[in-house]
């Protein structure tokens, strides 16, 4: 089996493997932010540590596709901890300014504790430490909280899309997984001081009744909820343009209930459009990238949990810094390679889907479990 033939049996999706990176060492190594050809700087990077998941949601990981015969990275081709930490100094060096943990199911690799210490050492280009955050389905956050955020973890997500508890079994892909386990650790969170935010992807036909269940349990939790647009990443999830709730109908809905206030985005790079409760309790988020795309702000790039570098979601191939970083010595030519990647990034499928769309099927694209969502 070739390099070709086995990167696409193992990641249904990818469409080639991926690239090298290449290096020059008669350039110099850029000086402070990076930005890339339309003008966007680079502040997020978001980083897989593995590739497996204990749900099998069918928006990101369907069973029928992720089943007991797939194949995931063997621990030798996920990037080491050493390896991570290096890359996110390179990147702390280009302008980044938050480290987001994501998976698959970060919770499942062991010892990520050890990782969130290095990381928290990290000081951005103003000298500021380095926001850490991470993303998990909260089933086993209950247990690991607090050393998390003994280790110096800021900020977690929690992904939840039902609190109906055959609802939720059904979406999630797992008779056994249960949304009292998830409740129970966000409130574990809460307890070690940890900032938490909780997602909903909506989809119709789905779960689009449990919206005004879910905005009522978290006002009472203290912690924002962020509703989010079915999104075409990847080729598994049988995407409808006919199965995307936009937010203006979930905003709707909630109004219905519980009066809201437009805030806006706290920065113009920031993906949710917040809105505050009218009566003081608390604020929700709409992640709009269907029916409001906004790739003119992007400001996030994506490392796999093999060492794969992507500059958009929905990204049709990645460069290889696992390949890089394992034969690169110098620093300096890892931040000159991985800023010139980024000075060339032109990417904004959103805001091109439906052009590209009427142009004909598209090649695929890289599945969300592979590169953290």
């Amino acid at each position: 089996m070739t390099e070709r033939q086995r990167i696409i049996t193992i990641r249904p999706g990818a469409a080639s493997p991926l690239r090298p990176v290449a290096t020059d060492a008669h350039l110099t190594a850029p000086q402070g932010r990076a930005i890339d050809a339309r003008g966007r700087a680079l502040r997020d990077l978001r980083i897989s540590v593995i590739d497996q998941c204990n749900l099998r949601c069918g928006y990101c990981m369907p069973r029928e596709v992720f089943g007991p015969d797939y194949v995931f990275l063997s621990r030798q081709e996920l990037l080491s901890f050493e390896e991570i930490e290096r890359l996110a100094r390179v990147f702390a060096r280009l302008g980044v300014e938050k480290i987001r943990i994501t998976g698959g199911e970060p919770l499942l690799r062991k010892g990520l504790e050890t990782l969130v210490a290095s990381l928290s050492k990290i000081t951005t280009l103003e000298g500021r430490p380095m926001e850490l955050a991470l993303t998990t389905n909260g089933l086993l956050l209950g247990s690991k909280a607090s050393a998390l955020a003994a280790a110096g973890l800021h900020r977690v997500t929690v992904s939840l899309d039902a609190l109906d508890p055959e609802r939720f079994a059904k979406i999630s892909g797992n008779d056994s997984a249960r949304v009292e386990d998830v409740l129970s650790g966000i409130s574990a969170a809460q307890r070690v001081g940890l900032r938490v935010k909780a997602n909903m992807v909506v989809q119709r036909g789905a779960n689009e009744d449990q919206i005004v269940p879910m905005a009522r349990t978290f006002r009472e939790l203290g912690a924002t909820l962020r509703f989010i647009e079915f999104m075409d990443v990847g080729n598994s999830n049988q995407w409808s343009a006919s199965e995307v709730v936009p937010s203006a109908e979930i905003v709707a809905r909630i109004q219905e209930i519980f009066p809201l206030e437009w805030v806006g985005r706290g920065t113009p790079s920031e993906v949710s459009e917040r809105w505050r409760y009218a009566d003081g309790c608390g604020e929700i988020g709409f992640i709009s990238s269907v029916s409001k795309p906004f790739c003119s702000d992007c400001s996030r790039a994506r490392i796999s949990a093999e060492g794969g570098l992507y500059t958009c979601l929905f990204a049709q191939e990645g460069r290889d810094l696992r390949a890089l970083v394992r034969s690169e010595p110098s620093d300096d030519m890892l931040v000159q390679a991985i800023g010139r990647l980024w000075s060339a990034r032109e990417d904004r499928y959103s805001e091109l889907r439906e052009e590209l769309k009427k142009k004909g099927p598209l090649g695929p694209k890289i599945e969300m479990s592979y590169i953290g969502g």
